[in-house]
């Protein structure tokens, strides 16, 4: 990947599904927008360098994980908002609409590391493996976000049907 035409394209083709990701890593549309911006400043000048396709979603998500931590540690934010309902999300057959609309809430809840495994592990489907790529960390510790995560989500939720869903 080596030149604008190429970046330009793939901010085209790759966009939407990076500002999903940013959305559910801050719950608002307009600093999912800043995110997303920001991580792709970050990699236009290092696009030379990334010697596959794959590895540049990889890296404009990595610099939004650690973008958006970087921020909260210097409270640039003042809070956040939580918006009314979450653009374009995966779904399966399985899905509860109820129990999302339910969970979604108390996932913007929780700190940012935590609810960063669980955005790239369950929202983007990715494996520990990537995910501790991605926070720059060893699986174990994503392990160790995503138990703590879930254990709060647990205990969050009233209804035990909610509860058996997440285990």
């Amino acid at each position: 990947m080596r030149d604008a035409a190429e970046f330009t394209e793939f901010v085209a083709t790759r966009s939407s599904a990076l500002l999903r990701t940013a959305y559910l890593l801050t719950g608002d549309r307009h600093l999912a927008e800043d995110l997303l911006q920001t991580a792709l400043i970050k990699a236009y000048p290092l696009w030379g360098g990334l010697r596959e396709p794959r590895a540049a979603e990889s890296y404009v998500r990595t610099a939004m994980v650690r973008t958006l931590i970087n921020w909260r540690k210097r409270r640039a934010w003042s809070r956040e908002t939580l918006a009314a309902t979450p653009p374009d999300l995966p779904t399966t057959a399985a899905d509860d609409v109820e129990t999302r609309s339910r969970l979604w809430p108390i996932v913007l809840t929780l700190p940012p590391r935590q609810r960063a495994v669980v955005v790239l592990r369950y929202y983007e489907d990715l494996t520990e493996s990537q995910t501790a790529a991605i926070l720059g960390c060893s699986t174990g510790t994503v392990k160790s976000h995503n138990s703590r995560a879930l254990q709060t989500l647990r205990a969050r939720l009233a209804d035990p049907e909610d509860v058996r869903r997440l285990s």
